[in-house]
């Protein structure tokens, strides 16, 4: 992983096209943050990310302050941007906000079958890694899970709302000591909800999901809290 000041965006230059605008980078460190490139506390460094996507320090100063906006980001005077450390009180409030959307959204699925290729995706993407022992990896894989569960709504704005919640998400997850602890008991929870989907059973698949995010929220926010507390100590 690079963490140089640019996390490898030159790959991501293409998705600007022709008309880069600072919305588009935005979405793309928001992305790179989610994803894990840019841990919490890292300085963005304007000239390597700036060299990297071929913007303008205007568009990337704007798109700087598009994320400041969203919480991602600090602007620290004299010092520069900087991926922001969460507070212990965000994580819980992450997960209120999780828990109204993402079960809201089961809960209006309509009638099945429900396009779940997605969520299977994730499901597969998130098993393969752990086999692989890659954690990082199912961290990833898991917000792709939620990502594609929000998607199941087909509306843009649930999708941005929840983009920047997820990597605000992400986050406290960097700061984790233990991340197969924190992810791995989540892999069956989530084909469990997967399953519930593909069956048309929606009722079952909002329960297992309040459930889930109940269970993830006390056990983020306590292993968050002794990581930020003492850093050195393992996540129980």
């Amino acid at each position: 992983m690079d963490l140089s000041g640019a996390g490898g965006l030159t790959d991501d230059r293409v998705l600007l096209g022709r008309t880069s605008t600072a919305e588009r980078v935005a979405d793309i460190l928001r992305t790179r943050i989610a994803e894990g490139y840019f841990p919490p506390g890292s300085r963005l460094s304007e000239e390597s990310i700036g060299g990297a996507l071929g913007v303008s320090r205007n568009t990337l100063r704007e798109a700087f302050r598009l994320l400041t906006h969203e919480r991602l980001l600090v602007h620290e005077l004299n010092r520069g941007v900087f991926v922001r450390v969460l507070a212990v009180g965000d994580v819980d409030d992450i997960y209120r906000t999780r828990r109204l959307v993402e079960c809201a959204v089961v809960r209006g699925l309509g009638q099945p079958p429900f396009a779940v290729d997605g969520l299977a995706a994730a499901v597969a993407e998130g098993e393969a890694a752990a086999r692989a022992d890659d954690w990082t990896g199912v961290s990833t894989a898991n917000i792709h899970f939620h990502r594609e569960l929000v998607a199941l709504a087909g509306s843009a704005r649930t999708d941005e709302l929840m983009r920047g919640v997820l990597a605000e998400l992400r986050l406290a997850f960097h700061v984790v000591d233990d991340p197969r602890a924190l992810h791995e008991p989540y892999l069956r929870r989530n084909r469990e909800i997967l399953d519930a989907l593909r069956a048309g059973e929606r009722a079952s698949a909002e329960r297992l999901l309040a459930r889930y995010l109940d269970d993830s929220r006390t056990r983020v926010a306590a292993a968050y809290a002794q990581a930020v507390d003492d850093p050195t100590a393992p996540a129980g």
